[in-house]
């Protein structure tokens, strides 16, 4: 058993060092989500993202999303809002990336199900992308569609997965598909955590990020007092 775990060992580290390529790092993200409900029907969706090539190192993109949320019922919503992004690709992932500025439009719709103790969550969601790569500029659009699932393990301990692909409405139909599983725990009614692994897979690259997760939901809506 110790000369398999040292064998492990050596490959491990040997693969880490020997290979070059931003494909052979194990890169991670750092996201906060927030839904601040405002009224019975309006809440407001708060992100930002910070990922990293390596692990806390090698800056990557920096993603700051926000919309209006509109709760059609319990089970579905829609969203209309904007994101603001930068990337710097100085590591040369993806062959033809740049460093470039984003401003995003997207608007979206989420459907809710349960079967037994799963949970099911559909997101489809419709971008428009303004990039700026400094000596020029494109529009493209794409579409995602994200089907998650999370298990309760106990009232405190849950899993979650999901697949999320992303087609581009020009150029190359397939843009990425994200692989994701996860252990989560919820430290309040209102404020949970995740950690765990996604697979991004692009048509050319794979790669493996790490992923600590914070979601904090308020309730911003003003409570009526009563007098006795």
């Amino acid at each position: 058993m110790k000369k398999v775990a040292l064998l492990f060992a050596f490959v491990f580290s040997f693969s880490l060092t020997a290979q070059e390529s931003g494909e052979d790092k194990w890169g991670s993200w750092h996201m906060y989500f927030g839904t601040n409900r405002i009224s019975e029907k309006l809440s407001i969706h708060s992100e930002a993202q910070a990922r990293y090539y390596e692990q806390l190192d090698n800056f990557n993109q920096l993603l700051l999303r926000t919309g209006l949320n509109y709760h059609i019922n319990p089970i579905a919503m829609a969203t209309f809002g904007y994101a603001y992004i930068v990337s710097d690709a100085t590591f040369d992932e993806l062959p033809g990336d740049r460093d470039s500025k984003e401003h995003r439009i997207f608007e979206q719709f989420i459907l809710r199900n349960e079967v037994g103790k799963f949970a099911f969550e559909h997101r489809y969601r419709l971008e428009q992308r303004f990039l700026d790569f400094g000596e020029r500029t494109d529009i493209q659009h794409r579409a995602r569609y994200r089907l998650q699932v999370t298990l309760p393990l106990t009232q405190l301990f849950f899993l979650n997965f999901y697949d999320e692909v992303f087609i581009n409405l020009q150029d190359e139909i397939f843009g990425q598909n994200r692989l994701y599983g996860a252990f989560g725990f919820h430290i309040a009614k209102n404020l949970s955590v995740q950690a765990g692994y996604l697979k991004n897979h692009f048509s050319s690259a794979h790669f493996d990020r790490l992923q600590i997760a914070v979601f904090y939901n308020p309730d911003l809506r003003k409570k009526t007092r009563t007098v006795d």
